[in-house]
């Protein structure tokens, strides 16, 4: 079975780390912080160890399958691009036989944890964003609309969500509030590395917002869409999610990204752009952290 699929050649197995790039490891760990605030404060007290061991883990290899497809599908347009040209399926460390073999047995493992250990609710919906992902976002929506990245942002929204099913097997406005947040942050976030890369996206013949509308057009929209993502940072407070803790520190965090997406629209340097993209990063990962840590603070005060 392992020579009919290409996963030994000349006694040498296919190398681990490839498989690992394939999943996104640093993405996945993003999602997977998000989904872990989404069962915290789905829970009344600590998370029950059951759901966030099987829980994430299920979440973590069905978005490391969703990575995997994105590879597969992507590999013609990674070849075109500096950033991604020496991924395994595209420079063919891996093949897409590989690659489909390896993306389907952690999608199903994901699944089946996902179901048997945790709820149906949290396994259908996490491959519903699996699908819109992989197949509908990568397959489709990226290469047909300068709009991808906001109609397909839902699913790599999804996270924070599936961490509160997880634990509750129902849906719940709180769960869909944080999803806000990230469906708001993704625009600017992408968008901002799509300026940095636009020679290579027009080469790719990838219509990102940059290609088709300018840079100047772009930066507006992401100008626009940080005053939005200012205002769905401060939700949790209106509704009575998160206290002082988080308000100042998400305050800071928004004004931050703010006043740089500001900088890169009216006086813009050369790694404006680039130095915008990594920020958004640091930006989510404190901002749920933050979350995260005002929900515990006021379970233990």
């Amino acid at each position: 079975m392992l020579k009919a699929i290409g996963w030994s050649k000349g006694g040498q197995r296919l190398a681990w780390r490839d498989l690992l790039e394939m999943t996104k490891p640093k993405v996945v760990l993003l999602m997977l912080v998000t989904a872990l605030v989404g069962m915290a404060l789905a829970s009344p007290g600590m998370i029950v160890p059951r759901v966030l061991i099987l829980g994430l883990a299920g979440i973590g290899l069905m978005a490391g399958a969703a990575a995997a497809v994105n590879h597969l599908l992507d590999r013609q347009i990674d070849l075109k691009m500096a950033r991604t040209h020496h991924r395994p399926v595209a420079t063919g460390r891996v093949s897409p036989l590989q690659g489909g073999v390896f993306a389907l047995a952690l999608g199903s493992l994901g699944f089946f944890l996902l179901y048997g250990f945790i709820n149906p609710l949290t396994a259908w919906l996490t491959l519903a964003s699996l699908v819109g992902y992989a197949l509908i976002y990568t397959g489709f929506l990226k290469r047909a609309t300068p709009q991808n990245i906001v109609i397909g942002g839902l699913a790599g929204a999804m996270p924070p969500l599936l961490g509160w099913t997880s634990v509750t097997g129902d849906l719940h406005g709180h769960g869909w509030l944080l999803v806000i947040i990230i469906f708001t942050w993704t625009p600017p976030h992408f968008w901002a590395l799509a300026i940095h890369r636009r020679d290579e996206y027009a080469k790719a013949a990838i219509p990102m917002l940059p290609v088709t509308h300018g840079v100047a057009y772009t930066k507006t929209s992401i100008l626009l869409y940080s005053f939005l993502l200012v205002i769905a940072c401060m939700l949790p407070v209106l509704v009575g999610m998160s206290g002082a803790l988080y308000l100042v520190g998400s305050t800071g965090l928004s004004l931050w990204f703010l006043v740089r997406a500001w900088q890169l629209k009216f006086a813009p340097r050369p790694d404006s752009a680039i130095k915008l993209f990594l920020l958004s990063i640091w930006q989510l990962l404190a901002l749920f952290l933050l979350i995260l840590a005002d929900h515990y603070l006021g379970i233990w005060l």
